[in-house]
C-alpha cells in the first residue's frame, strides 16, 4: 500500500486499478441523459445503476481552460490561476492566451504522482492545453505521455517503442472542427492502456459537436454513441472511468436563428465615452469558428474614479443581463484570481452571449444556430464514475473539479 499523495493541499490515494478521468467538453447532462434513453449508451447506462451518477457545478466562467485546469489540480481557479481562456495582463498592457505554464500558479495531481512513480497518459483534443497539462511531467522512455490529437502527426513514441500515436491508432490525423478530434482521444486512449496500462490517464474532449447539436438530435446522439463503445473497451481493459465536463451548453439565439448578444463595448463606450473601458472575453481563444467568441461571461475594465455602483445598476437594466459583481466579491463568488479580473465581472442569461462590438466578431462560420457557454446556467455538468462509492462516502458539494478525489478516494475498494 503506498503513502498517499499530497497536492495543493488535498490527498489522494495511490490507485488499485487504472484510472480514467474523461473531461467530456461541453456536455451538458441532458446529453447523457437523452442518448441513454434513445438506447444508445448500453454500457453508461449500465454504470449509471452500478456506479454512481451525480449533478455538480462547474467553475465560473464555465469555459475550457479554467475547469480543466481545476480539475487536474484539483482546486479552483483561484489557486491555479487560470481565469479564462484569455486575459487581459495588466503589466503588459496586453490581451493574451492563457495557454502557456508560466500562467499556472499549482502543480497538477499528475506531477504529483509521477515524482511518486506512477505512470501517467494525458491525451487533449486542442493543443491549447497540452502544455498546461503537461506541466511538469517528464517525458521519454517508461516516461509521461501527453499530447493533443490536434498536433497527433508531431508526437513521436519511439522512445516508448512506437513508432508514432497515428501509426497505433490506424487513423488519420482528425480535422479539429469535426467530431473526429474527440474520436481521436479515445481510440489512443484505449491503445495507451492496452499498450501502457498507466495509473492515472486524462482524455479530455472537444465541444465542437456540442456547439452544433443539442441534446437528444441525431448529431449528438451519434457523438455520445460512439463515446459509449469507446469507454466499454477502457473498462474491459480494466479501467475505472470517472466521466465529467468542463460547462454546459445552452441555445443562444432569438426566434429567427440569430445569436443573441448583448455588445458590451457598445454599451460601456455609450455610458462612460468611446474605449474608455475595456471589455475582455475569456472565451476567447484560437478556435472561434463554431462560436464566434461569444459566450455567457465577461470582465470589464474600467477608468479611474468610475462610480462603479451606478455603471452595476445601469447594466443590471439591459435585457439578458443576469448578474453583474465589482472585482472583490465576483472573486469570492466564483473562487478566481483577482489581478486577472476586470472592476466588473458579467454573467448574462441562459439565452443570451456577450461580445464587444457586432464589427469584431466573426460569425461566417456559424452554420447552425450558435450555442455557447460560460455563465452559470451552464455550471452544472455531469460527475458519472463506472465503479460504486463508499457507502460512507461525503457526496454532498462536490465540484467537477472532485473527479480524482473520487476517483481515488471515495470508489469502493474491494
Amino acid at each position: 500500500m503506498r503513502d498517499k499523495i499530497e497536492v495543493n493541499g488535498r490527498s489522494y490515494s495511490w490507485p488499485n486499478v487504472p484510472l480514467v478521468v474523461v473531461c467530456i467538453d461541453g456536455s451538458e447532462p441532458d446529453y447523457i441523459e437523452q442518448a441513454v434513453e434513445n438506447g444508445l449508451m448500453p454500457f453508461t447506462e449500465n454504470i449509471l445503476s452500478k456506479g454512481a451518477d451525480l449533478r455538480v457545478d462547474s467553475v465560473i466562467p464555465s469555459f475550457t481552460n479554467p475547469n480543466n485546469l481545476s480539475i487536474v489540480t484539483g482546486r479552483p481557479p483561484a489557486v491555479h490561476g487560470i481565469s479564462g481562456n484569455f486575459f487581459y495582463d495588466n503589466s503588459s498592457d496586453q490581451e493574451v492566451m492563457m495557454n502557456d505554464p508560466s500562467f499556472l500558479r499549482a502543480p497538477t495531481i499528475f506531477s504529483a504522482f509521477e515524482q511518486a512513480g506512477a505512470r501517467i497518459a494525458v491525451i487533449t483534443a486542442k493543443d491549447k492545453l497540452r502544455k498546461l497539462l503537461g506541466h511538469g511531467l517528464t517525458f521519454g522512455k517508461g516516461s509521461s505521455i501527453c499530447f493533443s490529437a490536434e498536433k497527433a502527426n508531431e508526437i513521436s513514441l519511439q522512445d516508448n517503442g512506437y513508432e508514432n500515436i497515428l501509426a497505433i491508432t490506424g487513423l488519420d490525423l482528425p480535422s479539429v472542427y469535426s467530431a473526429d478530434l474527440s474520436e481521436f482521444v479515445f481510440a489512443a486512449g484505449v491503445k495507451l492502456m492496452e499498450l501502457e496500462k498507466p495509473d492515472l490517464m486524462y482524455l479530455s474532449t472537444t465541444d465542437y459537436i456540442q456547439h452544433k447539436f443539442a441534446p437528444g438530435s441525431d448529431g449528438a446522439n451519434k457523438f455520445y454513441e460512439m463515446m459509449d463503445r469507446y469507454w466499454a473497451q477502457l473498462d474491459e481493459l480494466g479501467a475505472n472511468l470517472i466521466l465529467t465536463a468542463d460547462h454546459g451548453m445552452n441555445a443562444k439565439y432569438d426566434e429567427s436563428g440569430k445569436p443573441n448578444v448583448i455588445y458590451l463595448q457598445d454599451v460601456f463606450d455609450n455610458l462612460l465615452g468611446d474605449k474608455a473601458a475595456r471589455v475582455i472575453l475569456p472565451i476567447t481563444d484560437p478556435y472561434v469558428v463554431h462560436h464566434g467568441a461569444l459566450g455567457s461571461f465577461a470582465t470589464v475594465y474600467l477608468p479611474a474614479n468610475t462610480a462603479v455602483e451606478e455603471v452595476i445598476a445601469q447594466l443590471l437594466k439591459l435585457d439578458g443581463v443576469l448578474s453583474v459583481l465589482n472585482r472583490q466579491d465576483a472573486c469570492k463568488e466564483y473562487e478566481l484570481p483577482e489581478d486577472r479580473m476586470g472592476d466588473l465581472v458579467i454573467i448574462s442569461d441562459r439565452h443570451k452571449v456577450l461580445g464587444t462590438k457586432e464589427s469584431e466578431h466573426d460569425l461566417s462560420g456559424l452554420d447552425a444556430p450558435l450555442r455557447s457557454h460560460g455563465g452559470s446556467t451552464e455550471q452544472v455538468v455531469p460527475l458519472i464514475s463506472s465503479m460504486p462509492l463508499d457507502p460512507a462516502a461525503a457526496v454532498k458539494g462536490l465540484r467537477n473539479f472532485d473527479a480524482f478525489h473520487v476517483g481515488l478516494n471515495l470508489v469502493h475498494q474491494n
